[in-house]
């Protein structure tokens, strides 16, 4: 059975910093990149950061800088640490398993993040 299990959500102060972390069973993962996306109620889902099989990274222009995605293909783990946390960080954080070459894609539950003071 497959299975995306995010962690390390919560409530933060803006400027502060949280880990997240997605821990992966069931398929391959060090044959997926990896990446992580957010949604606020009423909007679409966004992209946050990607990883390849290799290592490779991209983010979105909102969070460069501040985030940085990285994974453990020993553990099955992707992670996500976030620094300089901004009330807009607030959303529902998602862990997703890109299927590539025709196989399929996952997702997480997700994980509520919110920056307030």
């Amino acid at each position: 059975q497959v299975q995306l299990v995010e962690s390390g959500g919560g409530l933060v102060r803006p400027g502060g910093s949280l880990r997240l972390s997605c821990a992966a069973s069931g398929f391959t993962f060090s044959s997926y990149p990896m990446s992580w996306y957010r949604q606020v109620p009423g909007q679409e889902r966004e992209l946050v950061a990607d990883i390849t099989t290799f290592g490779g990274k991209k983010y979105a222009d909102s969070v460069k800088g501040r985030f940085t995605i990285s994974r453990d293909n020993a553990e099955n783990t992707v992670y996500l640490q976030m620094n300089s946390l901004k009330p807009e960080d607030t959303a529902v954080y998602y862990c997703y398993a890109k299927g590539v070459g025709g196989r399929p894609t996952y997702w997480g539950q997700g994980t509520q993040v919110t920056v307030s003071s």
